[in-house]
């Protein structure tokens, strides 16, 4: 299952040409997930093609619905130690 982040989404379209199945534009232009698309290959490449990264994977909860997508920032590098061998 995916999920559009409309803070994200700039309606290029490129997920819409890709996966014409999975993806259509909503009344602002914005890309938007068609009700009851079954996951595909294409809508994964769509994710994949997504200048933006607006195209997320979501997974249901438990009583069926959508679960809440959270961004969890990379872990920052470990500082390199002065340990002389």
């Amino acid at each position: 299952m995916v999920k559009v982040d409309k803070e994200k989404c700039i309606g290029c379209g490129a997920c819409v040409a890709i996966a014409p199945e999975t993806f259509e534009f909503d009344e602002n232009g914005l890309s938007k997930v068609i009700d009851g698309a079954a996951p595909s290959e294409a809508a994964t490449e769509a994710m994949g093609s997504c200048p933006v990264g607006a195209i997320v994977e979501a997974a249901e909860n438990a009583e069926g619905g959508e679960a809440k997508v959270v961004d969890i920032p990379a872990k920052p590098a470990e500082e390199e130690s002065d340990m002389a061998a």
